[in-house]
């Protein structure tokens, strides 16, 4: 964390600064970090946690290796976004907001990728994935299994 702190004056204006850098490095905003950052911007925790709450980048969670974002926006949920999520949540058997216990996958919800003309759209780690249907997810999520196995 010091390193982080190095390149920054301890001002309430570098919170959001602060933890996107914290989010690079742990993947996650860790309890442990936020009291630091309270220490070193001599903000209360509370109001930490209240940021990272709001902003939808933040996790204060570890994220898995592959982490998948289904689009619930309007074009997308019309389209039938709700049945590859529905499908998504029942193979890796977690919900939005959740981490797999291997480690391997999270879900997140999202309400738009900029990608309505594609819609319904799902993301893998930021590859955006258009058109989508329940079987593009499955072969999706079956080539990353093969990948995972081949690569232990």
């Amino acid at each position: 964390m010091q390193e982080i702190f190095n390149t920054y004056k301890p001002e309430k204006d570098n919170l959001i600064p602060i933890l996107e850098e914290v989010q690079e490095k742990f993947g996650y905003i860790p309890k442990e970090a936020q009291k630091e950052i309270s220490e070193f911007l001599d903000i209360p925790m509370a109001e930490i946690y209240g940021v990272i709450t709001f902003y939808s980048r933040f996790t204060l969670e570890p994220k898995g290796k592959y982490t998948i974002s289904v689009c619930l926006g309007t074009a997308c949920f019309v389209k039938g976004s709700r049945k590859i999520m529905d499908r998504l949540t029942e193979r890796l058997k977690i919900e939005p907001g959740q981490t797999t216990e291997d480690g391997l996958f999270s879900i997140d919800e999202t309400r738009c990728v900029g990608a309505c003309g594609l819609a319904p759209v799902f993301t893998v780690n930021g590859e955006v994935h258009g058109k989508a249907t329940v079987k593009m997810l499955d072969t999706v999520l079956d080539e990353i299994l093969e990948k995972e196995k081949g690569g232990k």
